[in-house]
């Protein structure tokens, strides 16, 4: 297949779709239903699904480089000086409450790989208009209450059964326009727990879920990736502009909850969700 300078401009639109709408709670399997609709990929279906998976990809190391220092349970002890003021050589040692946070980011993860593995549901238009105005509703009933108090202001704050009940609400976002980041922070929320630290925690809990569906789906697909010639080129501009938009998002969403709710995002989902029905539903009713 020969290069396509428009196929290339698609690739980019999409990536800054991923990078956007895979943090903010508004459902990424919805604006990437409606791209498609008004300007798809003019490639194999084969090639699309593989080609989500790898800005997935993108998308989940701008999580891994923000948030590597918090993540990583091998840290350097802090800088000091001795009694004669030399200063004392730092060492490396292991983080015991940042392994107790992978322990629950673990646990909580086992019934979305399970569930994900079972099920596969199709992105229907009905669906993920459904979805999209259900849960709108449901961010702004939860952000209702203005003198609402949280009891968890730090994600190593959240408590075993907190993370398995955030963990079970992500197997919802298997059924199209749910948004994974969406159910997770609503979970958060009715939990009692604060918005920074939900968000954080449903950022943490995608890279074990979203990395290993899409190391599988590649794995998978090997010989077909393999095979690929300029499609390549398509492939990593993806992963790379999904990756970059991932991490300027993510730090403007981190910034935001720290001041605001996520009452916009309730109506901005009702507003798209109203918009998927007039592109897709509507007209069936009237053909």
């Amino acid at each position: 297949m020969d290069f396509n300078f428009i196929e290339l401009l698609k690739v980019i639109i999409l990536g800054i779709i991923e990078g956007i709408t895979e943090w903010l709670p508004v459902s990424s399997s919805g604006h990437i239903l409606l791209f498609d609709s008004l300007w798809g990929l003019e490639q194999t279906d084969a090639f699309k699904e593989i080609f989500l998976y790898f800005v997935q990809a993108g998308a989940i190391l701008a999580v891994i480089v923000l948030f590597f220092q918090k993540l990583c349970p091998f840290k350097l002890t802090a800088k000091a000086e001795g009694a004669d003021g030399a200063p004392i050589k730092r060492r490396l040692y292991s983080d015991k409450q940042t392994w107790l946070l992978w322990a629950k980011i673990a646990a909580a993860c086992i019934p979305a790989a399970v569930v994900g593995i079972l099920f596969d549901m199709p992105d229907e238009p009905a669906i993920i208009a459904i979805t999209l105005i259900v849960y709108g509703i449901a961010f702004l009933f939860m952000e209702s209450d203005k003198n609402k108090t949280f009891k968890v202001d730090d994600v190593h704050g959240i408590t075993w059964v907190q993370a398995l009940i955030i963990g079970a609400a992500q197997v919802l976002s298997v059924i199209p326009g749910t948004s994974r980041s969406g159910v997770t922070i609503l979970a958060a929320l009715l939990l009692g727990i604060s918005r920074p630290a939900g968000a954080e925690f449903t950022f943490f809990l995608a890279i074990p879920v979203m990395l290993g569906a899409s190391l599988l789906k590649i794995l998978k697909n090997l010989n077909a990736v393999l095979a690929f010639g300029v499609e390549w080129v398509y492939l990593l501009t993806g992963f790379a502009v999904a990756f970059a938009v991932s991490m300027l998002c993510i730090k403007l969403l981190m910034n935001f909850v720290k001041k605001h709710d996520f009452k916009v995002f309730g109506w901005y989902r009702i507003a798209l969700g109203v918009v998927v029905l007039g592109v897709f539903i509507i007209p069936l009713l009237f053909a």
